[in-house]
């Protein structure tokens, strides 16, 4: 049986490798610049990299000719046209890092951080002319847990959707599973984020601000201003020391959301809850550093306001 593999980042290699390394003839690998690429490449195996798959005529009777039984497809970043998906015997199959229909779109896995949720999946579908929308193969749930963040999170959602797909594989191939089309009327759908999606309101909870650090970092990375720059916060952790309305009382005057204080050996900024640690910060045009080396540099950050 001769599989094509679509993808690109590190999302994606898990996937290929289990495939490679159970023993299926991965016979092409359609892929951008990323570490599919280099694994690929490792592996002796074909690499296509075509810009479009929509205008590229040459690119399409190459694929065509390859003749493929099956096709994979995890994080390509790019929509299938109807004609590639006509050309498998057994269709593209897709793995998608939610529980479809919900979170269909480019970022399932940081949105569901962003909404605090508690529980999300795999999901393996049968790709169609629309994204993310076509009938359900397998899913499987996963447990988000509140200390990690998106790149720990993705990693381990990465191995499971690559186990997952190479137990249902032969069942598939089989006519030993039962296709499920999805309960569209139930969907949610994600966006890209944006730079300015990472912008912190201290005037949101706690456990909101730590939320979105959580989900926007490395990329597109979360932020406020002080003195009219901009300061990158990569890392932060809910306060669950002294209760804040300990704190507080031995603050008399009420504290304005953003204010910077020192609680014990950490660096606390108050929010419209209660208090967000930081860890580690990037004042724009430095480099990250841990906040204790930050305050060294710049002991009037305590006690100002972050914007």
């Amino acid at each position: 049986m001769k599989i094509i593999f679509f993808g690109t980042p590190d999302f994606a290699v898990p996937a290929l490798k289990l495939l490679i390394d159970s023993g299926y003839n991965i016979s092409a690998v359609f892929t951008g610049h990323g570490s599919v690429n280099t694994l690929a490449q490792e592996r002796g195996i074909e690499v296509f990299q075509p810009a479009s798959l929509k205008k590229d005529e040459r690119i399409f009777e190459e694929f065509k000719n390859l003749k493929p039984d099956i096709c994979t497809v995890v994080a390509y970043g790019k929509i299938i046209p109807q004609r590639y998906l006509e050309i498998p015997k057994y269709g593209f199959l897709n793995i998608h890092p939610s529980l479809l229909p919900k979170y269909r779109g480019p970022s399932p896995i940081q949105t569901a951080i962003l909404n605090g949720d508690k529980e999300t999946g795999v999901t393996i579908m049968i790709v169609d002319a629309e994204v993310d929308h076509g009938p359900i193969l397998a899913n499987e749930k996963f447990k988000v847990k509140s200390e990690k963040y998106y790149p720990e999170i993705a990693q381990e959602l990465a191995k499971l959707g690559a186990k997952l797909l190479i137990e249902i594989l032969p069942k598939y191939i089989n006519g030993e599973i039962e296709v499920k089309p999805q309960e569209h009327e139930k969907a949610t759908f994600t966006k890209m984020f944006q730079r300015e999606d990472g912008k912190i309101n201290w005037n949101e909870s706690t456990d909101k601000i730590y939320n979105r650090t959580r989900a926007l970092n490395p990329e597109p990375g979360t932020w406020t201003t002080w003195k009219g720059k901009v300061i990158n916060i990569s890392t932060a952790t809910p306060f669950n020391g002294v209760s804040p309305q300990v704190i507080n009382m031995m603050n008399p005057a009420p504290l304005a959301p953003g204010t910077v204080r020192k609680i014990g050996n950490d660096l606390a900024i108050k929010t419209e809850t209660g208090y967000l640690i930081l860890k580690s910060i990037q004042l724009e045009g430095g480099k990250e550093m841990d906040v204790q080396s930050f305050i060294n540099g710049h002991p009037d950050f305590l006690n100002s306001v972050l914007e």
